[in-house]
């Protein structure tokens, strides 16, 4: 069955668009042009573009430019897409050139195209609502897009904001858990001292809390926008009224407290907000991923290994070795970290590739960011719910390690010096003997002494509490 078209004009020429469509020419040309990821606009952005149109719409009529009519069905037509409507209309790829103008004009061309359906026109005619002189008036590509991209991202890092406390909350637990399990610490994947697995759960708690504060306090970046500056920051076109009043009425209606940018021209052309929030995923992604090599580490073996926790199994590790069971979750936190890093290089070299009055290149910035923050989110609540909650540990491995490491040699150092220490140690490795049984050989300290400085219970010092578990013996 062949399609239905019509006839739309631009500044280009004239092309066929289905006539059920509400998408228009701009839109179908940037489609055509920009055959790039087969990704469509990120559904949080299409509805960010819509509320900026929204709050466009109720300023433009405050302003006495835009009668209430048009600002009534411009509204309706927006309220619609926000709640999810015509999202097969949006048809530009996710990356594009021309500074984001094809987003812009899909979102004009689909809200212009139902708002003047119910004021009682037809599809791709215009009658009563034009989608650049209603409604993209008083606005710019320039000033509409990064402002949606900074709606998009607070409204993206909400659900991460809430994995992450999830995830410092089981950790916590785990670290409460734990505290009583003395195992070996290690340096350069050497034996260190001893320390508690509590210890170490209680270090990946504060980091990742730690990256919550990061990714909080970076926020507040993105609540600095340049809408009502047009093109490049002058505010051309625009009313005083709407320059003035448009920010405060985005805000009442997405309830973020947004400002309007101190410079306008600053805030147009200089996009380095969205690198420092892309700085700040990056950083909680490799935390994330160095949290996940120990992971494995400890859970490696499970006869060749560490041996020290065991992980939830997920799924068979082999389809050709039976019974084994591979550590896929920390596995796929890191993939996300790799790709997190890589999005952030991308996202450096488009902050620093702007000229002049704009930054062209906001298409691969939004892109980038927005796939960061969703393979994050979903990186943590999987790490969350698959891994972390479920982890045990093999009390037996833990104190072998610490019983037969030379590690404890350490504790000895106020007591025989350092240089008789490392002796110590070396034989105790060379003759493979305890630590113990060579310093009581030699007569170095009394067995009594022994007792409470090589207790490995007693090396444990909590920091975080501000107290010395340990006992010094006089």
């Amino acid at each position: 069955m062949k399609t239905e078209k019509r006839i739309e004009s631009d500044s280009i020429g004239s092309m066929s668009v289905p006539a059920a469509a509400y998408y228009g020419v701009q839109s179908l040309r940037a489609m055509n042009n920009f055959p790039i990821t087969g990704m469509p606009l990120n559904p949080v952005f299409i509805t960010s573009l819509a509320l900026i149109k929204k709050a466009a719409a109720y300023t433009n009529n405050e302003s006495g430019v835009l009668p209430a009519e048009k600002k009534d069905a411009i509204v309706k037509a927006c309220d619609e897409v926000i709640n999810g409507s015509f999202r097969g209309e949006f048809i530009v790829d996710a990356i594009q050139g021309g500074a984001g103008t094809s987003a812009n004009m899909n979102i004009n061309e689909v809200i212009a195209n139902r708002a003047d359906e119910l004021m009682g026109g037809k599809r791709g005619t215009y009658t009563f609502i034009n989608p650049n002189d209603d409604v993209n008036k008083s606005q710019s590509t320039n000033d509409v897009v990064p402002t949606a991209g900074k709606l998009t991202a607070l409204t993206m890092i909400v659900p991460l904001e809430a994995e992450l406390l999830r995830l410092e909350k089981v950790l916590a637990a785990k670290s409460a858990e734990f505290s009583g399990i003395v195992k070996m610490g290690r340096t350069q994947l050497q034996d260190a001292v001893p320390m508690t697995l509590g210890q170490s759960f209680r270090a990946y708690e504060s980091m990742i809390g730690r990256c919550r504060k990061q990714l909080e306090n970076v926020k507040k970046e993105l609540l600095q926008v340049n809408l009502g500056g047009t093109a490049i920051g002058s505010a051309l076109n625009a009313p005083e009224i709407y320059e003035q009043r448009v920010v405060p009425v985005l805000a009442r209606i997405t309830g973020y407290p947004l400002e309007q940018a101190g410079d306008l021209f600053d805030a147009t052309q200089n996009i380095d907000c969205f690198a420092s929030v892309s700085s700040v995923l990056k950083v909680c992604a490799l935390n994330l991923s160095k949290m996940c090599n120990d992971l494995r580490l400890l859970s490696s073996g499970p006869r060749a290994g560490f041996n020290e926790i065991h992980l939830p199994a997920m799924q068979n590790g082999s389809s050709i070795m039976p019974g084994k069971v591979n550590p896929v979750i920390p596995e796929v936190v890191s993939q996300v970290a790799f790709s997190v890093s890589g999005n952030d290089t991308a996202i450096s070299m488009a902050v620093e590739a702007g000229q002049m009055e704009l930054n062209a290149f906001e298409p691969v910035v939004f892109y980038k960011l927005f796939e960061s923050i969703t393979t994050l989110t979903g990186a943590v609540k999987t790490l969350t719910d698959n891994c972390i909650t479920g982890i045990t540990v093999n009390k037996e491995q833990c104190r072998m390690f610490v019983e037969k490491s030379v590690g404890t040699a350490t504790a000895l150092c106020p007591y025989i010096g350092y240089r008789k220490s490392a002796e110590i140690a070396k034989r105790a490795l060379a003759e493979n003997v305890p630590v113990r049984e060579l310093v009581l050989k030699e007569h170095l300290l009394r067995e009594s002494q022994l007792d409470s400085i090589l207790n490995p219970e007693g090396m444990v010092h909590d920091t975080a509490a501000g107290e010395r578990a340990c006992c010094k013996t006089a």
